[in-house]
């Protein structure tokens, strides 16, 4: 185990560098840089200054070494262009908590659902239920999550006005506070978890139907109740626990679309304002923050395979 974590250490380390390199020099290839952008009405001195200040009148080799030795010993993300006086790591850290709430609970709701309704598809094939399912499930994955939030938005809120249309309230928790001004934000972004992963459900319990070790035993007079629950289950959520590093991190990382439309002042909104004002600091901050995330949730999906199924050894390959 020691052995298999300081080898995935090794590999997050090197994506990392590949990363953070590929990002910082595609950056520096777009026309314009933030300061021309934010102070073009300021006299050229005034601009020459700012730049002085951020190291932008550095040659590019110089502010790339710079930057990796800060992340190496200092863990230093950089100062935000857009918002004077406050770091990336701070941002990060302040802003984290709505995105991962939010996130969290999404994928709750989202895979929850999405897991029972493959089931219930699974062990109802071609019946009414399964053809409903499967309808809904193609529509949740056809229309952006943008249109149901939309939607949601403008009905629970605007004309029954049960939930707050937009926002969080000024000093509520951001992990247990303001309730309310979540739900519509969490179900309009748990229908594409769920569409999903009802899908891969479904497609992964009917594959595992098939196997002949269920064929045995089904042969043996075990109930269908004890043969899904000891024998098709677990043994179909391997392929699930696949796809849970892209859910976890995109969830966390925060929905841009969703964050926007309900004013919530996650991460998400965060990385799309900064893309628009080509803070290089805030982009490269949350690139690396959002693929570190992605990394590890690589290194615990191996670590689930083992406890899903036991035949599978993390030194590779099966008994």
């Amino acid at each position: 185990m020691f052995q298999f974590l300081l080898k995935r250490i090794g590999y997050v380390i090197v994506t990392l560098l590949i990363i953070i390199t590929a990002t910082f020099f595609l950056m520096e290839a777009l026309p314009g840089d933030p300061i021309s952008s934010r102070a073009r009405k300021m006299p050229a001195q005034v601009q020459e200054n700012m730049r002085k200040r951020y190291g932008l009148d550095q040659p590019v080799q110089v502010r790339y070494w710079k930057y990796l030795k800060g992340i190496a010993f200092e863990f230093d993300l950089g100062m935000s262009i857009q918002y004077p006086g406050q770091t990336a790591n701070k941002i990060i850290k302040e802003r984290l908590p709505y995105s991962a709430r939010l996130g969290i609970q999404t994928i709750l709701v989202g895979v929850t659902v999405g897991i029972l309704l493959g089931i219930i598809a699974a062990l109802n094939r071609g019946k009414l239920v399964d053809r409903l399912i499967v309808f809904f499930a193609i529509l949740f994955i056809a229309l952006p999550s943008f249109v149901f939030a939309i939607l949601i938005q403008r009905t629970f809120a605007g004309q029954l006005h049960w939930f707050p249309i937009v926002g969080w309230p000024t000093g509520a928790n951001k992990w247990f506070g303001g309730w309310k001004y979540t739900i519509l934000p969490t179900i309009s972004g748990c229908f594409g978890y769920i569409a999903t992963y009802s899908r891969y459900v479904k497609t992964s319990m009917l594959d595992t139907l098939n196997q002949d070790y269920v064929l045995t035993a089904r042969s043996k007079g075990l109930s269908e109740k004890a043969v899904t629950l000891k024998h098709v289950l677990r043994n179909s959520f391997i392929p699930i626990v696949t796809f849970l590093p892209v859910t976890v991190a995109g969830a966390i990382g925060g929905s841009l679309v969703i964050e926007r439309i309900f004013s919530i002042p996650g991460l998400g909104q965060y990385f799309n304002t900064s893309i628009r004002a080509q803070d290089y600091t805030m982009i490269m901050g949350l690139t690396i923050f959002f693929t570190a995330i992605y990394l590890v949730s690589l290194i615990l999906v191996d670590i689930g395979y083992v406890l899903v199924d036991p035949r599978i050894r993390i030194t590779g390959g099966k008994r």
